[in-house]
């Protein structure tokens, strides 16, 4: 039997390098975060609350490197978050453009779909630093950036629409298509890089259609509290891909309306 060709032989390991180009990625950046949270604890133990208590609650204003740095830890913490949810799109899309190769359609590299992906993940991350920014100017954060211990009411409030938006029909239509990946390529296929990068941030799309209002809770608890950034993590993996995951998260959603009740119950009788 002849050689294949090195394209054909890159092409049957696509599915094994896209595995573990995710790994490491979801590594670093996980390690990233992990740093960050250690950094952030002990600052917040020491010279953060010395700075508490002298000046009170709000931080320093933020220059132009202030938010860069903001945005670029909003943007690694969003790909470690995401990215092993979207492990099986990614995945499928790879061996679904294998096997359109095998028939000689054009090959198109798994990468440019997850361009897509982060990009619109990238946007968010923007808006949440950009969030971040407007409650430190207003004095509602923390020294460990949460909203919860100087505005009770308020990450309450966050916590029971959260809760409600787990039971909303969009909730529901965009955790459907993330819980399909096969169903969605075969749907929304489109040729060449362009198309790649169309459906990557199509999928995106959908994506942060479900995901966006858990995000938005990591104001909550804190936007550096690890273990509540590995317990949305796990919510929305879960969510997207164990057989009960649409009933997951809507149970996920009365818990967290609960919890929102009760911590604005709290604040007005306190």
């Amino acid at each position: 039997m002849a050689d294949s060709s090195p394209l054909e032989r890159v092409l049957k390991r696509d599915r094994a390098l896209v595995a573990a180009a995710l790994a490491v990625v979801g590594l670093l950046a996980w390690g990233y975060i992990v740093y960050l949270a250690g950094s952030m604890g002990a600052m917040a133990g020491g010279e953060m609350a010395t700075m508490a208590a002298m000046a009170g609650p709000r931080w320093a204003a933020w220059g132009v490197a202030d938010f860069a740095l903001m945005f670029l830890m909003w943007a690694v913490m969003m790909a470690a978050m995401m990215l092993p949810s979207a492990a099986p799109m990614l995945l499928t899309f790879a061996a679904v453009n294998r096997r359109r190769r095998e028939s000689s359609s054009p090959f198109v590299p798994t990468g440019v779909f997850l361009g897509g992906y982060l990009l619109v993940w990238g946007g968010f991350s923007l808006a949440a630093t950009g969030a971040q920014w407007g409650l430190n100017a207003a004095a509602l954060l923390s020294p460990s950036m949460a909203l919860a211990g100087f505005s009770p009411l308020l990450g309450g409030g966050l916590l029971l629409a959260a809760g409600i938006f787990q039971w909303t029909p969009l909730k529901q239509a965009c955790l459907r298509q993330c819980r399909t990946p096969l169903g969605f390529l075969t749907a929304d296929w489109r040729e060449g890089r362009r198309g790649a990068l169309a459906m990557g941030l199509h999928h995106g799309g959908y994506c942060l259609g479900c995901c966006w209002a858990l995000m938005g809770l990591l104001f909550v608890l804190g936007v550096m509290n690890l273990l509540w950034i590995i317990a949305l993590s796990a919510l929305v993996l879960a969510e997207k891909a164990l057989p009960g995951g649409l009933w997951i998260g809507r149970l996920a959603g009365i818990g967290l309306a609960v919890w929102g009740l009760g911590l604005m119950a709290a604040a007005v009788m306190g």
